[in-house]
């Protein structure tokens, strides 16, 4: 069990950022009900394979609405192993509609800039 101070050093995850992502529902921290000294939050290791997920998830493009989404099932495997290909798919499918419409612009930006060397005699 950790603190949340150790997590962030293991994690190299900002304190911040893992309160940002405990609020938004990712993970939870638990409570020594044994301790009532002090209102320290612990994370066992299923947290740190869970941030692992994450960063490996936001490394590739998802957001954390489609992060949290998927995290809890995946890691409780109740989503199947078809169903984590179809969201790695899914993924995919965007990945390359986004490069599809990027060469698009870089066409278009490359049609301007011949234009614009084609007006070499009119002022502007």
């Amino acid at each position: 069990m950790k603190l949340i101070n150790q997590l962030s050093k293991e994690t190299g995850i900002p304190i911040g950022t893992l309160r940002f992502y405990e609020k938004s529902g990712l993970f939870s921290g638990k409570r020594k009900t044994e301790v009532t000294s002090n209102n320290y939050v612990y994370y066992d290791e299923e947290v740190m394979e869970k941030l692992r997920f994450i960063q490996m998830a936001k490394a590739v493009g998802f957001t954390l609405v489609e992060i949290k989404d998927v995290v809890d099932l995946w890691y409780k495997k109740e989503i199947t192993q078809q169903a984590q290909i179809n969201v790695l798919d899914r993924r995919l499918k965007q990945i390359d509609e986004k490069m599809a419409e990027l060469k698009a612009m870089k066409k278009q930006i490359e049609l301007c800039k011949v234009n614009i060397a084609n007006r070499r005699g009119n002022p502007g």
